[in-house]
């Protein structure tokens, strides 16, 4: 394993005597690694990360005292304050509203991730002047209160519109108007109905949508396998209720000297890679002869 890999997974490690702590600090990855994840360093070990320069790290760490973060909320760097938008309660009382009032609306996107948002904050990061906060919410608070999503539906920005269809179903009464929206129609195509109307629309991503959708009637599913589009009948191809012999059919015709179509069929439906398994833990004795082959 590369160095810097296992110092990290070290620095990582439950347990470890404070003072190997303190040796570990003093490398960059091992620094990073311990400012993020440790639930044990004592208030002169973060003040060290801070003066070294992991602020960042130390921001996110969940077990880090409401003092440190609150006072890393105020840190110059944006980034740090981003960390800590994210990762904070809301103690001392006030601290979350504060950052919702950051001037940076990068900070504030990330007060979107923050699991402790509650509804008032909610609906004031979604009437936030600045659209790319407001595109942030419906990926981050999936729990968020109908009035939330409604005044996201209705944005005036179509990005934004188009972010909440992506997470979220949208109120019947608002689906026709955001299938009737060029801007959100494809996106909106995937909480419609199935209808003829949609499997023949000129854009071949509403058909896709159509083709994807686990109602689709067989009469649409045979119409969506003569689609020119390769990515449409690809769909319907990857479809469970698709027959044996119309998948065989399809698969046929599914090959294309497109470098973009190639890699989205390539793609369609992978699964993700494992991640890879912890590192076991080590000894006393392994760890003293990690430090010792790096100078620590």
């Amino acid at each position: 394993m590369d160095l810097d890999l296992e110092l990290g997974a070290l620095a990582a490690q439950d347990g470890l005597p404070a003072s190997m702590v303190w040796r570990l600090l003093r490398h960059p990855v091992a620094r990073r690694q311990a400012a993020l994840l440790r639930r044990d360093l004592t208030g002169e070990q973060m003040e060290e990360i801070i003066a070294l320069g992991s602020a960042r790290s130390l921001a996110m760490n969940r077990w880090v005292p409401a003092p440190v973060k609150a006072r890393l909320a105020q840190h110059p760097e944006p980034v740090i304050r981003c960390a800590v938008a994210a990762s904070a309660t809301d103690e001392p009382p006030g601290l979350l509203a504060r950052l919702a009032g950051d001037p940076d609306p990068l900070v504030r996107s990330f007060l979107t991730m923050n699991e402790h948002l509650t509804v008032d904050l909610m609906t004031r990061l979604a009437e936030d002047p600045d659209p790319s906060v407001r595109d942030w919410l419906p990926q981050h608070c999936r729990n968020a209160p109908p009035a939330v999503r409604r005044a996201l539906f209705t944005d005036r920005e179509p990005g934004v519109r188009g972010a909440a269809l992506a997470f979220w179903s949208p109120p019947p009464d608002l689906l026709p108007t955001l299938l009737a929206d060029p801007q959100t129609r494809v996106r909106a195509a995937r909480h419609s109905p199935p209808t003829p109307e949609l499997a023949r629309d000129p854009d071949p991503r509403v058909r896709r949508a159509v083709a994807a959708h686990p109602d689709l009637p067989e009469a649409l599913r045979d119409l969506l396998a003569q689609d020119p589009d390769i990515l449409v009948r690809n769909e319907i191809a990857c479809r469970a209720d698709t027959p044996p012999a119309l998948r065989e059919q399809l698969t046929a015709t599914l090959t294309t000297d497109d470098p973009v179509e190639s890699f989205l069929l390539a793609h369609r439906g992978h699964t993700c890679r494992q991640p890879a398994p912890a590192p076991p833990a080590l000894t006393r004795e392994q760890a003293e002869a990690l430090l010792a082959r790096a100078g620590l």
